[in-house]
């Protein structure tokens, strides 16, 4: 994966998280988000060191 790639994965999942915290989207609306983000993006883990 490219760094561009990469970094319009991270800024979209940053997006997304803020949409979580502003409780504009629920729990389950931002599983089924982030899963179809990483598919698009072929990202295998979402684990962070």
């Amino acid at each position: 994966m490219e760094e561009d790639e990469i970094l319009k994965y991270s800024m979209q999942i940053a997006m997304l998280k803020q949409l979580l915290r502003k409780e504009l989207i629920n729990e389950k609306e931002y599983e089924k988000i982030k899963k179809k983000l990483m598919e698009e993006y072929k990202i295998v883990s979402d684990l962070v060191i």
